[in-house]
């Protein structure tokens, strides 16, 4: 009894349940710390929205851990916005982390693999990086990050290639593969954790290949990466 009134005083209201991702194979699940976003890490992608595909030095942006959106749950389309955008890309969950992390030791912080979408309000970014603000609005609404179940590496490795798509109401919007990313996962790790103190739990989303496009309540959004996993979502 002491140690329940000890624990309900220690808040002024009950926290939020942490976010987790259901791990493949096994009853456990993945809890969410936080979700960085690497930009423009495939060429074409960087093409299509406009800016130069060299190979400068990387950047992110991060989403709400509870942005997240299970296996199984519908995409709710967001308020705001009339022009929102699908980007599947890799996903990198992390078992580990530092400071300063060694680009030849950075895949040992790799729990697992999935598939995922950065869904983005992309007229509000648009207005954003016009203006000269950050895209929190554009990017870290609710929902913002639907997430196939994580692949623990002990089952699929570390992909390195393999074909990377997404179909919208089964036509394909987007394809490539993961060998033309710019920048790999050890060094975004690893040049990551210059930035930031990694932790156990953080989720990095790798970047997109081109053929973004909008989507509206209704449509079926599926993808695949080759080797990792699938994600199937419906707009609602």
């Amino acid at each position: 009894m002491m140690n329940e009134m000890t624990q309900s005083a220690e808040y002024v209201f009950p926290p939020t349940p942490t976010p987790t991702i259901p791990v493949a194979g096994s009853d456990k699940l993945f809890p969410v710390r936080r979700i960085y976003c690497v930009g423009r890490n495939f060429a074409e992608h960087a093409i299509e929205m406009g800016h130069d595909p060299d190979r400068e030095p990387p950047f992110f942006f991060q989403k709400n851990a509870d942005a997240i959106v299970p296996p199984g749950q519908d995409f709710p389309y967001p308020p705001c916005s009339s022009d929102v955008h699908h980007e599947i890309e890799l996903v990198v969950a992390l078992k580990s982390g530092g400071t300063d992390i060694p680009l030849e030791s950075a895949l040992d912080c790799v729990f697992g693999y999935g598939t995922g979408l950065d869904m983005t309000r992309r007229d509000l970014q648009a207005s954003a990086k016009k203006m000269g603000r950050p895209w929190e609005v554009a990017k870290s609404f609710e929902a913002s990050a639907p997430c196939s179940a994580i692949h623990p590496v002990s089952l699929i490795g570390h992909p390195t290639q393999g074909a990377i798509w997404a179909k919208v109401n089964g036509t394909i919007r987007q394809s490539g593969d993961l060998d033309q990313m710019i920048w790999k996962v050890p060094e975004m790790i690893s040049y990551l954790s210059r930035l930031f103190e990694l932790k156990p739990g953080d989720v990095i989303f790798a970047g997109t290949p081109a053929g973004v496009g909008a989507i509206v309540p209704g449509d079926e959004i599926s993808g695949r990466i080759e080797g990792v996993s699938e994600i199937a979502v419906k707009v609602v």
